[in-house]
């Protein structure tokens, strides 16, 4: 699929209370460091676009990776013609009809009918290029900020401008810098404006016809600006167009697809689209060609790569596994951007915007480098990302934002005390993160550290309650929480209850599954499916988005609106019944997802379901990232080639492929019979053929110890 065909309105109908994506219509390059969208209103808080609005307040350059975290050093370019009564959004807004607008990944165009001017913006990494077309009189650009500024006229065609951080970054004064180059010149040239003036500033070209903006951007300097902007000078819009095309056409082709109906192939390419806008560039390259970024903890600017904008808690489960199969120099990069937020601020990264913002239980950036060790992806950093992990899970961090919260507890109880909010995720997170930290020890040959890590990841066996079945919190007395309900939200779980973090074992379901009996497990996976999507609101008090996104599907407990839920199907290939999952992934990825602006059971998330629709498609999901294994489940697409990142092309094919087609019935790896219920990374990346038989009915089969997942407990028994 090109990807000129991707409408980027995908996922993005949503309000505060509900959401079908949180998404917003990006148009940038793959990674970029800023991003463009529309904004349609300024009432809404971060929910600045809706698909549905009539309304064109301008183009927003933005860096908002969620509605939940927020914008930071944005601002709005309103092309006006004639007079306003007030320099402001409101008064320059104007109506737009959508439907004859472009929206898609590497240009944007708008043609706003109370003016009657047609625009278009093309973005590059750094800058982008915005063409105006007028009516022939009196012309200008709006430009409106939300917070601290100063914009200054350098001459007729040169404007300058500074935006300050206005929302929580280590330095208070963090700034944005950008220059404007304006091929038609200015009436006003001694114009200096700053916040304790307007919010807005009016730049005025008198009677034009065109107008062509160049831009540079930068987080360094005002000369860094100029530096990214002279780059790109003597490109035409064409061009620009074009090595936007490029970026976004090299990532599309590295899956190709095929699928009988053009509503599933879409999705996928839709999805696909969305898996390479996050985490962000936030380095760039100075004058002698070096990569540099600004440091906010430091306040300085310093050496290498750094990257933004991403939560490890969401992104951890599939945008990285799926890196590592077919964008693997990208990951490298971005591992090396993440030992340097180490470096700069003392502790491994859990959400940046653009620094550490702490959110989320647990320190899940330890899967991403895990799965990287197990993967052999830079082996040179893992040295240094083990003392981070190590330094995480050992020293309670004085920032409550940085680290692992209630660390001196949970190595004295061996679970984190109920007194700490959602404690129960985080002692699964941190047994998890244990695996992981021993995983990364094991590639290094440290074996005390990997014995100690594993060991210590059993921990989540001392909140689990045999009586009831789930994980439940306790006090420091040993004792767990009372009164006890299953679908009470909150309090002791992050946004679930005990039925959607109860299973959050990913390194030992089979220890899982020997605490409970196995059949008792199995009546317990039926039961979360087959009951109604009930819940109490409980420690939140009223009713959270993702209650209502859980209550709105009819799949009972299994919330696949969100992350938590997402390896649910998987838990019975631990029990040898995959077949008692494969209807429903089926009915999840063509019930659930799809290529509207509607397009998501809940928040997408950085790419993190986005991706595992990608995974899910292609019949594979790796349940547990740092063991180098992806566990199979059910394919949707007729036909797949992956170019992957070693060189070799891996092909995928499932036949007969129609809605009554809801099993596996057998499949063949390279020509030869494939009895196991995972593929490891090395059988991927190898290349070669998966031919997935499917078949109306279920083929049970029995299943040796070593034809199931990787768990734990087996390992090492």
């Amino acid at each position: 699929m090109e990807i000129q065909q991707i409408d980027t309105r995908h996922g993005t109908a949503n309000q505060s209370a509900f959401s079908h994506g949180n998404c917003l219509p990006y148009t940038g390059v793959p990674f970029g460091m800023n991003y463009f969208a529309p904004q349609t209103t300024d009432q809404h808080g971060s929910w600045w676009f809706h698909p549905d609005d009539r309304l064109f307040q301008g183009y927003r350059l933005t860096h908002q990776p969620s509605p939940w975290m927020g914008d930071f050093s944005q601002l709005v370019l309103t092309p006006i013609s004639g007079e306003l009564s007030e320099p402001s959004l409101f008064h320059a807004q104007s109506s737009y009809r959508p439907e004859e607008c472009t929206f898609c990944p590497t240009h944007l165009s708008i043609h706003q009918l109370r003016y009657d001017i047609r625009s278009t913006l093309i973005p590059s990494m750094y800058g982008g290029i915005l063409s105006i077309a007028y009516q022939g009189n009196e012309s200008g650009l709006l430009l409106s900020f939300p917070g601290k500024f100063r914009l200054t006229v350098k001459d007729a065609h040169t404007v300058v401008g500074e935006i300050t951080h206005f929302s929580g970054a280590e330095d208070p004064n963090f700034t944005f810098y950008f220059v404007l180059r304006l091929e038609q010149p200015l009436t006003d040239t001694e114009l200096t404006v700053s916040s304790e003036e307007a919010s807005s500033v009016l730049l005025s070209f008198g009677r034009i016809s065109e107008q062509t903006i160049r831009f540079g951007t930068s987080f360094i300097s005002t000369e860094q600006a100029f530096c990214n902007l002279d780059r790109e000078k003597n490109q035409t819009a064409d061009d620009y167009l074009e090595h936007s095309r490029y970026q976004w056409q090299t990532y599309f082709d590295r899956i190709k697809v095929t699928h009988h109906e053009s509503q599933v192939l879409r999705t996928f390419y839709h999805n696909l689209y969305r898996v390479f806008l996050f985490p962000q560039t936030f380095y760039e390259i100075d004058p002698t060609g070096e990569k540099i970024h600004y440091d906010t903890t430091s306040r300085t600017v310093r050496p290498g790569v750094l990257y933004t904008n991403n939560g490890f808690w969401d992104t951890y489960k599939t945008v990285y596994p799926l890196f590592s199969l077919i964008a693997v120099e990208k990951y490298e990069e971005m591992l090396e951007g993440f030992l340097n937020s180490y470096r700069e601020s003392g502790f491994l990264p859990k959400w940046l915007s653009p620094d550490e913002r702490g959110l989320m239980p647990g320190t899940l950036i330890d899967a991403v480098i895990a799965d990287a060790a197990v993967k052999e992806i830079r082996k040179d950093l893992m040295p240094e990302f083990l003392e981070g992990m190590k330094k995480a899970a050992e020293i309670q961090s004085d920032r409550p934002n940085y680290g692992r919260q209630g660390t001196n507890d949970y190595l004295t109880y061996g679970y984190v005390p109920n007194h700490y909010h959602e404690s129960v995720n985080h002692t699964l997170d941190y047994s998890y993160s244990d695996f992981c930290i021993s995983q990364v020890a094991q590639k290094l040959a440290d074996e005390k550290t990997a014995d100690d890590y594993r060991r210590q990841s059993f921990n989540y066996r001392h909140i689990f309650d045999p009586d009831t079945g789930f994980m439940r919190s306790k006090n420091t007395e040993g004792q767990f929480r009372e009164p006890f309900s299953p679908i009470r939200w909150g309090q002791d779980h992050a946004e679930g209850s005990a039925w959607q973090s109860s299973f959050a074992v990913y390194h030992d379901f089979a220890g899982l599954i020997a605490a409970y009996g196995k059949q008792r497990f199995e009546e317990q996976l039926i039961q979360l499916c087959n009951q109604p999507p009930k819940f109490d609101v409980g420690g939140y008090g009223f009713e959270i988005h993702e209650m209502s996104e859980m209550a709105a599907l009819e799949f009972g407990q299994l919330a696949i609106s969100n992350q938590p839920s997402f390896h649910y199907p998987y838990l019975f290939s631990y029990i040898g019944k995959p077949e008692m999952a494969q209807p429903l992934i089926k009915q999840l990825m063509t019930q659930t997802f799809n290529d509207s602006p509607t397009g998501y059971p809940g928040d997408e998330d950085n790419g993190s379901m986005a991706a595992w629709y990608i995974f899910n498609s292609l019949g594979f999901y790796p349940v547990t990232p740092g063991t180098g294994e992806y566990v199979i489940g059910l394919p949707l697409i007729d036909h797949a080639v992956l170019s992957l990142s070693n060189g070799n092309k891996l092909t995928i094919d499932a036949s007969p492929n129609k809605p009554q087609q809801q099993f596996i019935h057998e499949i063949k790896r390279n020509g030869l019979e494939h009895t196991k219920l995972f593929f490891t990374h090395q059988d991927l990346s190898e290349g070669g053929t998966i031919s997935y038989q499917l078949g109306i009915v279920p083929n049970p089969r029995k299943y040796r110890e070593e034809d199931l997942p990787f768990s734990l407990s087996s390992a090492e028994q």
